[in-house]
């Protein structure tokens, strides 16, 4: 008994001081709502004076081939989707997929929540920049909002990502494939 009045006195005093120092906090700090108008400060040079601003630099015109570059550049990061990757394999060896087909975990495959079965994707593994090129037989749910496609074993064996299990990659849509 003569333990818990020494616990119970040092709980009261965690508490108290949890809210002592809440109730300073909340106090001390300035409250601003969002659509509350703040003053400007005071412009420092009249409203005519002349700014002092350095002359404007000549930009070189790009050539007709260095502007198809960039444009083809610019092409090429609009198809590419960036995202992290997973994988799946020995449970649902053999079983259909949402394409109807059966999912063979050393077949070059992926799942992908969008794309139409049968689009061809190569995915880039941005760390160690191998590529794989796979096909897309199957549908899911990818829980996270940075995932974009889950890869065969064999696909994520070549990316050589199965260790980790997850890896940061760049998928590019060769071909798309029939809708269903």
């Amino acid at each position: 008994m003569s333990l818990r009045i020494p616990i119970q006195v040092g709980v009261l005093a965690g508490v108290s001081s949890i809210a002592l120092v809440a109730g300073i906090v909340n106090f001390s700090t300035p409250t601003v709502q969002a659509d509350v108008r703040l003053s400007r400060p005071p412009a420092t040079l009249p409203p005519n004076a002349p700014l002092d601003m350095p002359p404007p630099v000549d930009v070189p015109q790009l050539t007709a081939a260095e502007q198809a570059k960039v444009k083809a550049e610019e092409d090429r990061r609009a198809d590419t989707l960036r995202g992290i990757a997973s994988w799946y394999g020995g449970p649902f060896n053999g079983r259909r997929t949402a394409s109807g087909e059966r999912y063979d975990m050393y077949a070059m495959t992926a799942c992908h929540p969008t794309l139409p079965f049968g689009s061809i994707v190569r995915v880039v593994n941005s760390m160690n920049k191998r590529s794989v090129v796979v096909r897309i037989t199957d549908r899911g749910d990818l829980i996270d909002e940075d995932r974009i496609i889950d890869l065969s074993y064999a696909a994520a064996d070549k990316l050589k990502m199965t260790h980790s299990g997850l890896a940061s990659v760049e998928l590019q849509v060769i071909s798309l494939g029939r809708r269903k």
